[in-house]
């Protein structure tokens, strides 16, 4: 006698369409696509401001059922290139903000209590886009404001990085006045209550922000010079370690993140007598990630109603971001139960919490979230700004990620991945036919996918893919050791732990290590290792093992990392197939592979974009790879007939 769910699930069957995978109708479009999501560049609050990732600065809407008000001009950008991945923009305090606008990078103050306000620049045109700002804070017994400046004026590739003040006078505009310098980089310059003492990170080539900084406090004299600098955390040769997040509390104790001893990042506390460190709470988790961008802020230093001072804090563990309160004094962490399970920045106002997050059915957000009196317990959560509010109209339509843990080829060591079933509540494939699989290896390397809603993602299941975003060894979200798999490994490790669907594609290293920008400059070296690695790396030395087709996506204004996606199958590996997400590729590597390819004979297309950088911004050009990718892999490898209509493009060696 069969059971009740087996009668529903035949009954559901009967009510759906049945077709091929791959050809399911969905109203998931390449459209909607490109044009649904805003990007989060970022928030920060003081008279209740947030960001959105318009590039534009976002006022929340001061009675409810009003909508947020844009406060930037329109000639102006909120956007900066420091470093070439930016963050850190701009900062509020009270009704003034400061922020580096995209097209000349200068700074600027605006006040925020009026629509009409103009911004004023205060710092020097040097007649383009040559030095940089991020973030920066303000230094009210100097009036003055702190930030980590990137100049680029005598070399673009190897620019200079220095912490400097600028002054917030309205009278004449002066050159920065420099207050650190002599190291490679600088993040984080924060200021204590009393502007007295300056922490900051700091870092050296050969290293990335995640293999090993340095934390250090300098006390700031009557004229506003610092001295006296103490290294806090990081300079002990026999401990490694990656400090980084400092953050001063009211009663001017200094709190910040690291990952020693136990190889997560977690939370501890200056001791300044002693200038000893002491761990606040331990836990098998990551409270901060890596410094790929500047403004990272992971916690928030708080006080309940009884003016108990508390931690807010966000950390990652197994694949999930958890928000909580942690009392330093008592050693204790409580959980806070929000819909969100990935959470990238946390800051606060008035005993409120302002979380950037996302979940599997929501799209990155900004939530406002009220806590009771002992601020333990959520009292209150409300969505004030979403990167893409019209997406829940499509829910019956997502496919929810499941995490896997998976062995690899390494005897005792797993990995991870979120697997996303086909997914479309009209249609249904035969029950012999298995779906085709779409593997995603991130582009990093030392980064991380999350599970949660992309519609990037939810194009292809509702069409009926299956699709596998995979964080191999080397990615971040899982402590240093996992990290540190891909060191002098890269393009063995990562697609070791991918050939199931597909191998990992890199550039021509040799190539890519003379013209990488200066802070990813020496990066490739830790992930492959010596000249013979490179050579052996490098799949466009080996073109005749080359075995299938190849699309590639690319920015043409790209210095860096532009994600090109392209689908191919390595001989000198194996034979598998799959999609692959690279990055730091620049647009004469894309140009070397694509000719090679085409010169042995293989299907090949070059899509080349004006105008873009890292990561395609405009909608159109968003909208044009998805559907090329569709169609691609429609006529070159599953050989089914797409549902919407889209033009092709014309592929060499095919057409």
């Amino acid at each position: 006698m069969a059971s009740s769910t087996q009668v529903v699930d035949e009954t559901a069957r009967q009510d759906k369409v049945t077709a091929p995978y791959g050809s399911w109708k969905s109203p998931i479009t390449a459209d909607v696509v490109s044009g649904a999501s805003k990007r989060l560049s970022g928030i920060a609050v003081d008279c209740q401001v947030t960001s959105s990732g318009r590039s534009v600065l976002v006022r929340e809407a001061d009675k409810p059922g009003e909508e947020p008000t844009d406060i930037t001009p329109k000639e102006f950008a909120v956007r900066t290139t420091a470093q070439e991945y930016g963050g850190g923009a701009f900062t509020i305090s009270e009704d003034t903000v400061i922020y580096s606008n995209y097209k000349d990078q200068r700074l600027y103050k605006q006040s925020i209590k009026s629509k009409d306000s103009s911004p004023v620049p205060l710092t020097p045109d040097y007649g383009g886009p040559v030095v940089s700002y991020a973030d920066g804070v303000f230094d009210l017994r100097f009036n003055r404001f702190v930030t980590v400046m990137e100049d680029r004026r005598v070399s673009s590739t190897n620019s200079t990085t220095t912490i400097v003040a600028v002054g917030l006078s309205d009278k004449n505009i002066q050159e920065p006045k420099v207050l650190l310098s002599g190291n490679d980089f600088y993040a984080f310059p924060r200021i204590d209550p009393k502007g007295e003492r300056i922490a900051w990170i700091e870092w050296g080539h050969p290293n990335m922000p995640w293999d090993k900084t340095e934390l250090w406090v300098g006390y700031i004299s009557e004229n506003g010079d610092v001295h006296n600098r103490i290294c806090v955390a990081g300079c002990d040769p026999t401990v490694v370690e990656s400090p980084t997040e400092p953050k001063w509390s009211s009663k001017g104790e200094l709190f910040f993140v690291t990952d020693r001893k136990s190889g997560f990042w977690n939370l501890y506390k200056w001791i300044e007598s002693v200038n000893e460190v002491q761990a606040i709470y331990s836990l098998d988790a990551e409270f901060s990630k890596p410094l790929w961008v500047f403004g990272i802020n992971s916690y928030e230093l708080i006080q309940n109603n009884e003016g108990k001072n508390l931690i807010a804090c966000s950390y990652r563990k197994n694949g999930r971001s958890f928000l909580g309160i942690l009392d330093d004094v008592q050693s204790s962490l409580s959980l806070l139960d929000i819909p969100f399970t990935d959470i990238d920045n946390i800051t606060s106002w008035n005993r409120c919490l302002y979380v950037e997050g996302a979940s599997a059915v929501h799209p990155s957000s900004v939530a406002k979230v009220h806590l009771d009196d002992y601020g333990s317990k959520v009292v209150d959560f409300k969505i004030i700004w979403s990167s893409s509010p019209d997406s829940l109209k499509y829910k019956s339509y997502f496919s929810l990620p499941e995490l896997i843990e998976f062995p690899t080829e390494v005897p005792g060591q797993n990995a991870y991945a979120y697997f996303y079933p086909p997914s479309n509540p009209i249609y249904q494939a035969s029950q012999e036919e298995k779906p085709p699989l779409l593997l995603k290896s991130h582009g990093g390397p030392t980064s991380e996918t999350r599970g949660i809603l992309n519609l990037s993602i939810q194009y292809w299941t509702s069409r009926g893919w299956a699709f596998v975003d995979v964080n191999y060894g080397g990615s971040t979200g899982y402590g240093r050791e996992y990290r540190e798999r891909l060191v002098d490994k890269w393009g063995i490790v990562d697609v070791n732990d991918c050939c199931s669907c597909a191998n990992f594609l890199v550039a021509d290293l040799s190539m890519l290590r003379a013209e990488t920008h200066k802070f990813e400059s020496h990066y490739i070296d830790n992930l492959v290792g010596n000249e013979e690695d490179y050579f052996e790396r490098s799949p466009i030395n080996f073109v005749d093992r080359f075995s299938c087709p190849i699309i590639l996506f690319q920015g043409l204004e790209d210095k860096v990392q532009i994600p090109y996606l392209f689908l191919c199958s390595l001989g000198y590996k194996n034979d598998n197939q799959g999609i692959n997400e690279l990055q730091v590729v620049p647009p004469d590597q894309a140009r070397k592979i694509y000719l090679a390819l085409k010169k042995k004979g293989l299907p090949v297309a070059l899509v080349e974009y004006e105008g873009e950088q890292h990561g395609f911004r405009k909608a159109e050009n968003i909208k044009f790879t998805l559907e090329q990718q569709m169609l691609f892999f429609a006529r070159l490898v599953g050989h089914f007939t797409v549902a919407d209509e889209i033009d092709p493009i014309s592929i060499d060696n095919f057409d």
